[in-house]
């Protein structure tokens, strides 16, 4: 199916656009902390790692936990041969970060709701789980943003609903969506327009995590998806003769590292060693590795608060 961009309404990008200039959760899941011997990088530690190290030397040999909600394929799953450990993109870009700055990563397995309040009550160091870094988000954690967002469309087969992207066309429609994610509050604000335009309002069920968000679709009891389109696309894969994307939508968001907003130092570390990680040519190959679309790459910023 042949891929389409389209944006956001315009009232929609200004409500939730970032600032340009600022360097850049349903159940808990009892997973608990896992302790799986780290995957090894895609490739040597750039020569300045060992500046960086000396530059911050705080998280040398050191073991930290990283927050992550194991259920988007692609980012983060658990592996199927090996039920203690995780594998995905961003499994192995923390790692890469970690070698650069000489530290390894255990991981904390949580509902994607409780990621930041996880950090932020100190059960966890960061949080490396395809997170989008917004403006409220920042509220309780620093970001460190590295990867453009597209949202996919997911509904079933043939689009019965005739959905077409974050507007008028979800009237009346059923949306799955992960508890605490930006599509939620994008999707409430079609409310007033549907009835406004005498059309019914759309519903959300909220889950815990994608897997139960495309199991909804599946099982007739949701009409959409909206996520992540590299995660839309793997739901399609794995059920080409029940799903469809319908489209590909861009919305204002990066995807980023979240960091305790108390640990500046920690953020600026875990930046530049990101920055280094992507000139050694780790990152894009990394998103080659994991089949996830190149043009996700960006060079990172840091975004907070303030």
């Amino acid at each position: 199916m042949e891929r389409r961009v389209l944006p956001l309404a315009r009232r929609e990008l200004a409500r939730a656009s970032l600032s340009p200039r600022k360097l850049m959760l349903g159940a808990a899941v009892a997973f608990g902390l896992l302790v799986a011997a780290p995957l090894s990088a895609q490739a040597a530690a750039p020569a300045a790692c060992a500046a960086l190290q000396e530059k911050y030397p705080d998280w040398k040999g050191k073991t930290l936990v990283n927050a992550i909600n194991p259920h988007t394929p692609g980012y983060e799953t658990i592996d199927p041969k090996d039920p203690s450990k995780y594998i995905g993109f961003d499994i192995d870009l923390g790692e890469a970060i970690g070698e650069c700055l000489g530290f390894k990563l255990t991981y904390k397995a949580v509902t994607f709701a409780a990621l930041l309040t996880t950090l932020a009550a100190g059960q966890a160091d960061i949080v490396i789980s395809d997170i989008y870094a917004t403006k409220e988000r920042a509220k309780a954690a620093d970001f460190i943003t590295y990867s453009k967002v597209f949202d996919g469309v997911l509904v079933a087969k043939g689009n019965p609903k005739g959905i077409n992207g974050i507007n008028l066309s979800l009237c009346g429609a059923a949306a799955a969506e992960n508890t605490g994610y930006v599509e939620v509050p994008l999707i409430q604000a079609l409310i007033p327009e549907c009835k406004k335009a005498g059309k019914p309002e759309p519903t959300i069920q909220l889950y815990d995590n994608n897997a139960n968000c495309i199991q909804a679709i599946l099982a007739g009891r949701a009409d959409t998806y909206i996520n992540d389109v590299n995660t839309v696309d793997s739901a399609v894969k794995a059920y080409p003769d029940k799903l469809e994307k319908a489209i590909a939508v861009t919305i204002p968001y990066s995807v980023g590292i979240a960091v305790p907003k108390n640990k500046p130092k920690f953020r600026d570390a875990v930046l530049a060693a990101l920055i280094e990680v992507q000139k050694a040519g780790t990152h894009m190959e990394l998103l080659k590795k994991h089949g996830l679309d190149v043009n996700n790459f960006m060079e990172p910023e840091i975004l907070t608060a303030d």
